[in-house]
């Protein structure tokens, strides 16, 4: 008994030392609309409604006070530490980037800007910033959107974003769909084209790799259970029964129990899509995969904070908005961000 005892002792003080050198690390990516972050310099884009003298009459105040808003927001994001990587929509340019991250609340945050000029013709883009701590960006690139018959309507590029997050190979994605001007199904076209463009570059990632780890993220104006995403992008809401390609949409979860990133008329909708291909699922502790939350069973998650939320009024429960019906009320921005976490352990 005594020599089994000393046995297993010696093998528990060999092990030990190897497990304490392990350590888990969870990273959160996320993805905000910013609605109308706007400079107040006329531009060569369609931006009159965001100048001093403009229908918004957008002053350097104004400005001031959105851009500190939105870095607070974004510094919020699954924490104190905000988010490793974040997908933005509706920017001007990329000098509105440059000045948020001058806020107090991002500038010691360490990220790094990707993002191209789009032909919108508002000029509103997307864009990706990350920390280059954990995600060393190896390429990126702007995918357009044609829209076949109605090439006269420009919308935003698809941004393709490549690197090593925590040493493995991943790809983001981000894109904001064609809106729902016109009625949801007259202008349902038009999103198909652009969740195909998506499709299409994940398609071909993974055709090299099939467990190549994909992020598509973005303001869909879709919600999960939409032609665009279930159809276009084959986007299911389970990772139970994933076919080979299918991909898994973490948010669905919460659109399906009636919660959502914006609401119009009292219908929540959930427009602010985080979708992940089948190699971020968990295959072992050592690879970088989705977290799932050990209480709820959540994939992903709405970041809709007690501050984010209007409190008076006809719209009281919304996302509280920098402007409603025309009048500026210093608000954040008309959608919740979304987010999710990838964890790995690593020596």
């Amino acid at each position: 008994m005594v020599r089994k005892l000393t046995t297993l002792l010696v093998a528990l003080l060999l092990v030990a030392p190897a497990l304490s050198a392990q350590r888990q690390i969870r990273l959160t990516v996320a993805f905000y609309n910013l609605e109308n972050l706007f400079d107040t310099i006329d531009g060569e884009n369609n931006d009159a409604d965001f100048l001093p003298d403009g229908s918004n009459q957008w002053t350097m105040e104004k400005y001031q006070q959105k851009l500190h808003n939105m870095a607070y927001a974004i510094s919020q994001i699954g924490g104190q530490r905000g988010p490793d990587i974040v997908g933005l929509a509706e920017i001007e340019n990329r000098g509105v980037l440059e000045d948020l991250l001058r806020q107090p609340e991002l500038r010691d945050a360490g990220y790094q800007i990707v993002h191209f000029d789009s032909p919108d013709k508002r000029g509103i883009d997307c864009a990706l910033f990350y920390r280059s701590s954990v995600f060393q960006m190896t390429s990126a690139e702007p995918h357009p959107v044609i829209l076949v018959g109605e090439e006269y309507i420009k919308t935003r590029d698809v941004l393709e974003v490549t690197g090593k997050l925590l040493g493995e190979p991943v790809s983001i994605l981000v894109g904001h769909w064609p809106s729902r001007v016109g009625g949801e199904q007259a202008s349902l076209r038009r999103r198909m084209q652009a969740a195909k463009v998506m499709r299409s570059v994940t398609d071909s990632l993974l055709q090299q790799d099939p467990q190549a780890k994909v992020i598509l993220m973005g303001d869909f104006n879709d919600d999960p259970t939409s032609p665009s995403v279930v159809e276009g992008l084959r986007s299911r809401n389970s990772t139970e029964g994933l076919q080979p390609g299918e991909l898994f949409n973490p948010l669905a979860k919460h659109y399906l129990s009636g919660r959502g990133t914006l609401a119009y008329r009292d219908v929540w909708n959930l427009f602010d899509n985080i979708i992940v291909s089948q190699g971020l699922l968990k295959s072992s502790p050592e690879s970088l995969h989705l977290l799932q939350d050990a209480k709820t069973g959540d994939y992903g998650h709405i970041f809709d904070a007690d501050f984010l939320i209007q409190k008076t009024g006809h719209f009281k429960g919304y996302p509280f908005r920098t402007f409603s019906s025309g009048r500026f009320q210093g608000g954040y921005s008309d959608h919740f961000p979304t987010y999710i976490y990838l964890t790995r352990t690593v020596k």
